[in-house]
C-alpha cells in the first residue's frame, strides 16, 4: 500500500499544543537546543525535573563535540579507542552499528566525517531524552513530556482523557505546522535541513540528502525513532518506503518537488493513527 500524501494545513501554533501547570513545565539549554519536561503528576516531586536534567548535562559532557575534553571528542582524535569506551559509550555506539545495518548504511556515524572517525551525536540525543524519562519515571511519573529541539517524548495524558498534541514545523514557513499529533505512549522525532543546513549526507553518493524536506518518525522509543528519522532524510524520497517496512514504527515526509511546489506531505499506511483530527 503507497504512502498517502496531501498539502499540509498551514496554520498557526507551538510546537506542542498543551496547557501546562504552573511550575511543572521547565526549560533549559543542554546540547545546544532548548529542552523542556512538562510534568502533569502532582504527587511527584519536582526535584526529579532537575535530576533529568542534570543526567542530560552529563550525557552532554560526555558526548558534545564541541567540548574537547568530552569522551566522544578524545575518541575521535584517537586518544583513546572504542575498547577503552565507557559503559555509556559503548552502549551507544553499538546501537548506532545496530541502526546502520538496519538501515543499509543511510545512518553512518563515521560517513559524514572526512577523517572517518566514529561521531554518534546523531543517536545521542533521542537515547538521552528517552533515559531522562525513565528517571522521571523512577519517581512515580506517567504523565510527562520531554521535548528536546522539536524530538518529543511522550507518556500518558496532558489532562485527563487529553493526549498529547505534537506540532510538525512546516519546514518553508517556521511560524506554522504542517500537521499535529495526538501521542500518548510513544516518541516523534523530525530530521531536516531547515535549521542546521546540509549536515544530514547521502552515503552513496557523498552529497548532501536530497529530495524531502523534512521525515518524521514514531514510534515506542526515541533512541530509534530520532535515527531512523536521519537515516530516512538522508534516503531522499525511497526513505517514506523504508520506514513503513519497519516493525513499530511509522512515518511522514514533506517533499521538495522537482518542480517547484514543495510542501506535500505523504506519510506511511500506518501513520493515519497519529494525527490529532483522526483521534
Amino acid at each position: 500500500m503507497p504512502p498517502s500524501d496531501h498539502r499540509p494545513e498551514r496554520q498557526p501554533g507551538a510546537s506542542l499544543a498543551t496547557t501546562p501547570l504552573p511550575g511543572r513545565r521547565q526549560v533549559r539549554q543542554i546540547m545546544g537546543t532548548a529542552i523542556s519536561i512538562d510534568l502533569r503528576d502532582v504527587f511527584v516531586d519536582l526535584s526529579v525535573i532537575e535530576e533529568a536534567f542534570e543526567y542530560l548535562r552529563q550525557v552532554d559532557l560526555r558526548f558534545s563535540t564541541y567540548k574537547p575534553e568530552s569522551e566522544v571528542c578524545r575518541l575521535i582524535r584517537g586518544e583513546i579507542g572504542e575498547s577503552a569506551a565507557s559503559p555509556e559509550l559503548h552502549e551507544v555506539l553499538g546501537l548506532c552499528e545496530q541502526v546502520r545495518a538496519t538501515s543499509d548504511g543511510y545512518f553512518d556515524i563515521r560517513g559524514h566525517r572526512a577523517d572517518g572517525a566514529p561521531d554518534p551525536t546523531g543517536l545521542v540525543k533521542g537515547w538521552s531524552l528517552e533515559r531522562a524519562g525513565r528517571i522521571l519515571e523512577a519517581a512515580g511519573a506517567g504523565n510527562y513530556c520531554i521535548n528536546g529541539g522539536g524530538d518529543v517524548v511522550a507518556r500518558g495524558e496532558a489532562a485527563p482523557g487529553q493526549l498529547w498534541r505534537v506540532g510538525i514545523r512546516h519546514p518553508l514557513i517556521a511560524d506554522r505546522l504542517a500537521t499535529v499529533l495526538a501521542v500518548g505512549d510513544g516518541a516523534v522525532a523530525t530530521s531536516g535541513a531547515y535549521e542546521r543546513g546540509d549536515h544530514i549526507r547521502n552515503p552513496a553518493s557523498g552529497k548532501a540528502a536530497s529530495g524531502l524536506l523534512s521525515v518524521t518518525v514514531v514510534g515506542p522509543d526515541l533512541t530509534f525513532a530520532d535515527a531512523y528519522a536521519t537515516a530516512a532524510f538522508a534516503m531522499g524520497p525511497t526513505g517514506l518506503a523504508w520506514v513503513a517496512d519497519l516493525d513499530g514504527y511509522e512515518g511522514c515526509s514533506i517533499t521538495a518537488d522537482t518542480d517547484g511546489s514543495d510542501g506535500r506531505l505523504n506519510w506511511t499506511p500506518g501513520f493515519d493513527g497519529w494525527f490529532a483530527d483522526r483521534r
